[in-house]
């Protein structure tokens, strides 16, 4: 078994689109970064690479490349999957806290765990979001960003065949 944890913050932006998740939200920003900002996907990817030992998103997936100009998170997750994958890891089960006052996030918690269970290739239900606010305080309490925490686990895969039709998709 292999342990890791992962942190991202950003800052809001105008005329951004808010992805959380992979899961776009209603909201009037969205996160200024290189990528599409997905601060939990990030705090995910840094989580995964790091229970593996394989050092962090920025390592792997650097902003001053511009190839992840505004690439869409979940690509990342996928190839960090696939990278996992090819070592004969798989994920087993993952726990994150997103720390927002705003927008209210509580709704879109289920499409988030959908859409992050299918890139990890996991169960649903092995797959936890949590969102907080941080009662005011701070840059999240004063809604001038938003962070992501990530918890995992992994564990060696005695098949990896099964994954591999994971990673063909």
């Amino acid at each position: 078994m292999l342990i890791g944890q992962g942190f991202d913050a950003h800052r809001f932006a105008a005329e951004r689109r808010l992805i959380l998740g992979g899961v776009e939200i209603p909201h009037d920003q969205g996160m200024l970064a290189h990528s599409d900002g997905d601060v939990l996907i990030h705090a995910l990817c840094d989580a995964l690479l790091g229970a593996a030992g394989l050092g962090d998103i920025g390592r792997h997936f650097p902003d001053t490349d511009a190839a992840y100009a505004g690439i869409d998170s979940r690509i990342l997750l996928r190839r960090v999957c696939e990278s996992l994958h090819s070592r004969g890891l798989r994920v087993h089960n993952a726990d994150m806290t997103l720390i927002a006052q705003r927008p209210k996030l509580a709704p879109h918690i289920p499409a988030m765990r959908e859409t992050l269970a299918a890139d990890l290739a996991c169960p649903v239900e092995r797959v936890n979001v949590k969102a907080t606010t941080m009662e005011h305080m701070g840059f999240t309490g004063r809604g001038e960003g938003i962070a992501a925490s990530a918890v995992v686990l992994l564990i060696e895969a005695p098949d990896t065949s099964a994954l591999s039709a994971f990673s063909a998709a």
